[in-house]
């Protein structure tokens, strides 16, 4: 069984989907409502996760694999690290909401490497709630072309065609205890903001 991390919310989605800004959005929107939230994101900027940065901005280059194990193991630190882990913060009667998880590392390291291989570098704890934000490769390109900024690794369309297929697939092997929020990414922003804090008022205590 499946182990299961309670009052760990985490948003999935493509390069362009949205994670961020929601992430931002719908944890101002709980702690109004008088949550105790902490906010976190992958990959880190701790030491391990700003080599990840690094290997996505191209500032060098190294092999899928070893990308996958550098994702991993910050992953690893920042589930676990004493100064400010997600377990830390929940066990500090905190609702933890990462933007990214390691659904992200099957998703995009499982195009180039053996999925078997990324899901074995990732046995972690489930969220309690998975939000993904489904947004078509299409619309997450032009946002991304919008910004103007260089590309990473990652954001180009064959790419995130495949990305999104293995999201789906994951998606439909989530274990029954994760609750699964699934929302239209092609909504405004404020709608899908609204949408979510609609579900999690239904289920968070």
């Amino acid at each position: 069984m499946a182990d299961i991390l309670e009052n760990f919310i985490v948003i999935e989605g493509l390069d362009g989907a949205g994670t961020t800004t929601q992430l931002k959005k719908v944890s101002t929107q709980l702690i109004k409502k008088g949550y105790n939230i902490h906010n976190t994101f992958e990959p880190t900027d701790r030491p391990i996760g700003k080599l990840v940065r690094d290997v996505l901005a191209k500032r060098f280059i190294t092999t899928p694999l070893t990308l996958a194990k550098l994702y991993a193991t910050d992953r690893e630190d920042h589930l676990y690290n004493s100064q400010d882990g997600v377990i830390k913060h929940i066990n500090d009667n905190e609702i933890v909401i990462s933007d990214r998880y390691f659904y992200s590392s099957l998703a995009y390291q499982g195009v180039e490497c053996d999925l078997e291989v990324v899901k074995s570098l990732n046995n972690y704890p489930h969220p309690q709630i998975l939000i993904f934000i489904d947004t078509p490769v299409e619309e997450c390109l032009n946002r991304i072309n919008s910004r103007g900024a260089e590309k990473d690794i990652f954001e180009h369309n064959e790419f995130l065609e495949k990305v999104y297929n293995n999201y789906i697939k994951i998606l439909k092997e989530l274990p029954e205890k994760v609750t699964l929020i699934k929302i239209d990414g092609t909504l405004s922003v404020e709608k899908i903001t609204q949408t979510i804090i609609g579900k999690l008022n239904k289920i968070l205590k």
